[in-house]
């Protein structure tokens, strides 16, 4: 049977460049990268090598890069760790955030801190002048993502980062499904802290990276033997380090043509599939992700859609990949005005780099067999 792969802002599959590059570092070059014999060192070299690279594909100085375990690690040590060592104060997010940045804020709520959730419009794009209203004397972190994990939309993330500085507030972005599809430049952005994550761009799970600004105070989530810069200790994941710092680097280098390609696919798919009648696209029309396309089909569950289109080889959403085994409404497609019954109608397809045209018509094909 045909697979079709149209889940990546899930999870993508590891590239082979990236597989042979980790390999050695599980067998032949397994030494503790702070062990002092010739394995260590050996260890400790691939491993400031690594850094080097992750810094040079954001534009970043390397003393800035702190590798952990993934994107929610990422979003919490952002988060938290400037919150504590902060003690209290007001923290402006929005609405739409990953649980990995809304479950830290909320547990922050409970220890003392507030904080303000800002709404969004009928796309998912936060206002600007709205966040620039909610700040006060006590907002020290201002946390927004750069695009959403499920309806692709892209947050006028340079306004607000402008207005951060402006007003001396700390600016975090999580930038798990932009990385290696839209520019991320440190040295122009007003971004002081940032997260990534390796397995949405072809990289191994378990591993992801965050960007410090030199001189942002943190207090460490995980404490132990002082590894990266006393930020994050815990025995350094060499190979995996390897392995996300070359899928980064390779996807930073392609970046540009592809995301066109992807661009021109997903406007394929979202043209073919809005020509079924009542489905709509959720999302930003144009400032969105290349690789997301969203839309409700108003005539068929989204659970029964994914179940039908799996039968043809074909992977999609019916929502976050955090969300899948929940029978709670998206509370992103809540805050943009969906009803209930809308928001279990919803389909989130997210394109890669194998994907093709004929794919793409194969897809748009059986879901018009299906509901058309």
């Amino acid at each position: 049977m045909r697979k079709i792969y149209l889940d990546h802002a899930s999870t993508t599959p590891v590239d082979l460049r990236v597989m042979e590059e980790m390999l050695p570092y599980f067998t032949e070059r397994f030494g503790n990268a702070s062990s002092t014999h010739s394995f260590g060192r050996d260890a400790r070299k691939v491993l400031d090598d690594s850094r080097k690279k992750a810094a040079k594909a954001i534009n970043a100085e390397t003393g800035e890069i702190v590798f952990t375990s993934g994107g929610t690690e990422s979003d919490n040590l952002a988060i938290k760790g400037i919150a504590y060592k902060k003690g209290k104060g007001h923290i402006i997010t929005s609405c739409i955030e990953h649980k990995a940045v809304l479950n830290p804020c909320r547990l922050l709520e409970e220890k003392g801190f507030k904080v303000t959730y800002l709404p969004v419009d009928k796309y998912g794009r936060v206002d600007p002048k709205e966040l620039e209203n909610s700040i006060t004397k006590d907002t020290f972190l201002i946390s927004i993502m750069h695009a959403n994990n499920e309806i692709g939309t892209i947050q006028p993330i340079e306004e607000m980062c402008d207005i951060a500085r402006d007003n001396g507030i700390v600016f975090h972005t999580d930038a798990v499904q932009t990385a290696g599809k839209l520019p991320l430049d440190m040295k122009k952005m007003n971004i002081d802290l940032l997260s990534i994550s390796a397995h949405k761009l072809y990289g191994p799970k378990g591993v992801g990276l965050l960007y410090v600004r030199e001189g942002i105070g943190l207090k460490p989530l995980i404490h132990g033997g002082e590894h990266e810069n006393g930020l994050r200790s815990g025995t350094e994941n060499v190979p995996g380090v390897v392995g996300f710092s070359r899928a980064l680097e390779l996807s930073v280098k392609k970046m540009d043509r592809e995301s066109r390609r992807l661009i021109r696919l997903r406007d394929k798919l979202i043209k073919g599939a809005l020509e079924i009648d009542r489905s709509w696209l959720n999302g930003h029309p144009e400032k969105r992700l290349p690789n997301n396309a969203h839309i409700t089909f108003s005539s068929m569950e989204d659970i029964d859609l994914v179940s039908e289109l799996d039968k043809y080889g074909i992977a999609s959403s019916a929502a976050s990949a955090c969300l899948t085994y929940s029978t709670k409404t998206s509370h992103v497609l809540s805050a943009i005005g969906l009803s209930g019954k809308e928001a279990h109608r919803s389909l989130r397809f997210t394109l890669g780099k194998d994907n093709t045209k004929e794919d793409i018509e194969y897809v748009i094909n059986k879901i018009h067999d299906l509901i058309g």
